[in-house]
Order: structure tokens, then sequence, then C-alpha cells
């Protein structure tokens, strides 16, 4: 394995450890045993743990835009909307990078990471406003409805068939 794919290894593991424990309830040496490398190893690539959880902020943030990206190309309007709609409930699917999201907002009591999160996500909105060309009331009720998701989501209430759950689908245009 290359340096970079090695380093990719490990903040793919790191998401999934940071995902469960968060920040500050995950150690560096869960992470390591997760991928059969020394604790120092995952130092000198990173330098803290703080910067991998950053490094892992910012790969989930990279992987919405690109799917965004992918998903809304040759789009405008409600289609683009429509179609990034669909390809975030796609990412959601995906529980650790579900559960790191969460845990990135989570930590947002430490600068660095509200930075992070403050700037990716408002990277999100501009994206999404300039694709979609909508207003912000649009804007405002796409990410309001992809943060009722991610609460639904993490509850495992996709595709629910209890009444309230799948009421809520409903409403959002999400079949159970």
């Amino acid at each position: 394995m290359t340096a970079e794919q090695r380093k990719r290894t490990i903040v793919d593991a790191a998401i999934v450890e940071f995902g469960a424990g968060g920040l500050d309830g995950t150690s560096a040496e869960s992470i390591a045993r997760r991928v059969r490398v020394t604790q120092p190893y995952i130092f000198r690539l990173f330098g803290t743990k703080k910067a991998l959880f950053l490094a892992c902020v910012e790969i989930c943030f990279a992987e919405t835009r690109d799917a965004f990206e992918s998903a809304a190309a040759g789009k405008s309007g409600m289609d683009a909307l429509k179609a990034m709609g669909e390809a975030y409930g796609e990412l959601l699917q995906d529980r650790s990078r579900l559960k790191m999201q969460l845990q990135a907002y989570a930590a947002c009591d430490d600068v660095d990471v509200r930075r992070l999160v403050r700037r990716r996500y408002g990277e999100l909105v501009e994206f999404v406003e300039d694709v979609a060309g909508a207003d912000a009331a649009q804007v405002s009720a796409f990410f309001a409805t992809g943060m009722m998701l991610n609460v639904l989501a993490a509850a495992d209430l996709l595709g629910a068939k209890e009444g309230w759950a799948a009421r809520l689908l409903e409403g959002y245009g999400i079949p159970t």
C-alpha cells in the first residue's frame, strides 16, 4: 500500500471509531487496532487525534459534495434539488458516515471542529443555491429535510412501518 492508501485506510477506520465514540470518547489506540498499525504510526501521519478527526470530517463533507455534484450534473431547479436529495438518501445508508457526521456536529464545542463544520456546511449551502437556483426558503427546506433524515436514519427509521414514522417519511415523499 502507498502512504496515501494507508492514510485513507486509517481515515476510513477512524470514521467508524469516531462515529461510535466521538472525538473525546475515541482512543487512537482503538483506531490503530482496527487497521493493525501502531498508535505512533497514526500520530506520525496525522500529528494529533484531533487532526485525524478533522480529516474524517473533511472526508464526510467531501463525499457529500461529490454526491451532490454527480447527482445535479446537467440539472437545475427542482430537478437538481430532487436529484441531490436522492443522492443524500443513498449516503445515509452508510451508518458509519452518518454517525461520523452527527459526531462532527456534536464536537462543535471545539473551535477547530466548529470552524471546519461551518466552512464546509456553508460550501454545501452555496453549492446547492448555485446549482438549483433556488430561493432561500427552498434551500432552507432542502437542508431541514436533510437534517430530519439524519435523525430518522440515526434512529433506524428509514423504511419504518411504525405509524408515526411512516407518516413522517410519507410527508417527505419517502416510501416505507
